[in-house]
């Protein structure tokens, strides 16, 4: 009987490579799957992690992720961390994925999954502003496009162990939070990311925990501290000693840390507490920062970001 030809794929002989992979025996240390909405920043993820020396691969077939974790472990590779960007780009491809994450699974390698969010009007300023039609959207509208990837990344969303929104961070600060979310020697330790913002720009879409501070007097107020931030010294000297101040900020660790304590049981990695005041200039960034440090103390891995400086 005449053998039929394998099925042409995309790239072609996808099924050969992956029928002759083997089990992977665990050398790969770390296996990241960086994945998202189109336009929240997977490129700039994916940059950040090569500048950690990752091994980075951007728009691979998930069913290519088997065989190359084989090829890295048989071959005495010195390539031990593995970063994979696998998005809708791939179209048919990516329900792929699910299937390869079970694989994963039944071989015992540890994986973990970066997902990168923005809200739908970040997204769609995104692409006006780069002249680029969203992937999805056809003959539709760019709006058309991100509902129909939300739809398809839904599942994904929900088993990511990071979710990254980038709706109000600039590349400095979501290379701060990639950073903090692959951090070496820190694998089992929970992510904290506190962040500053203003009340009138809206609260982080991400956050865990919201920390009003304005029951405390706004330097806004006074002259000589109006056009500072509270990173600035004089600043911060004033609101970390108003009355109540120091105090709320340690009762606030303690009562934190049952909490903190609670999610690494139940192997949450990471956490956003959100720290506002009015106009996320002066109060609620000089209260982050010493929440950040007081934490840090404490033991815990913290990156502190203001999402709002410079707004004004």
């Amino acid at each position: 009987m005449t053998r039929e030809p394998d099925p042409l794929t995309v790239p072609q002989g996808i099924p050969l490579v992956e029928a002759a992979a083997h089990n992977p025996d665990g050398n790969v240390s770390e296996v990241l799957i960086v994945t998202g909405m189109s336009g929240a920043g997977r490129s700039k993820a994916a940059e950040v992690l090569e500048d950690l020396d990752w091994y980075v691969i951007d728009n691979l077939p998930p069913k290519m992720l088997l065989p190359l974790v084989d090829m890295m472990t048989h071959a005495n590779s010195t390539i031990n961390r593995l970063a994979a960007v696998v998005d809708v780009r791939g179209r048919e491809f990516f329900n792929d994925l699910y299937d390869v994450l079970q694989r994963f699974k039944s071989y015992n390698l540890a994986f973990r999954i970066m997902f990168l969010d923005a809200s739908d009007e970040a997204l769609v300023r995104r692409f006006e502003q780069v002249r680029r039609p969203h992937p999805l959207q056809g003959d539709g509208r760019i709006l058309d496009g991100i509902t129909i990837e939300r739809s398809l990344l839904a599942g994904m969303k929900n088993r990511a162990d990071y979710i990254i929104d980038t709706s109000d961070l600039n590349v400095h600060d979501l290379a701060r939070q990639v950073r903090s979310c692959v951090a070496e020697d820190t694998h089992d330790q929970l992510r904290i990311n506190v962040v500053s913002f203003g009340f009138k720009y809206g609260i982080p879409l991400d956050a865990d925990h919201v920390v009003d501070m304005r029951f405390l007097k706004n330097p806004y107020w006074i002259d000589e501290l109006r056009h500072l931030t509270g990173r600035d010294e004089a600043v911060s000297d004033y609101v970390l000693g108003l009355d109540g101040a120091r105090t709320f900020i340690e009762r606030y660790v303690s009562a934190l840390e049952p909490v903190l304590a609670g999610y690494t049981k139940e192997e949450k990695r990471y956490v956003t507490i959100a720290v506002g005041c009015t106009g996320g200039k002066h109060r609620s960034v000089a209260v982050s920062e010493e929440l950040g440090a007081q934490l840090r103390h404490a033991g815990h891995r913290v990156v502190v970001t203001a999402r709002d400086l410079g707004k004004e």
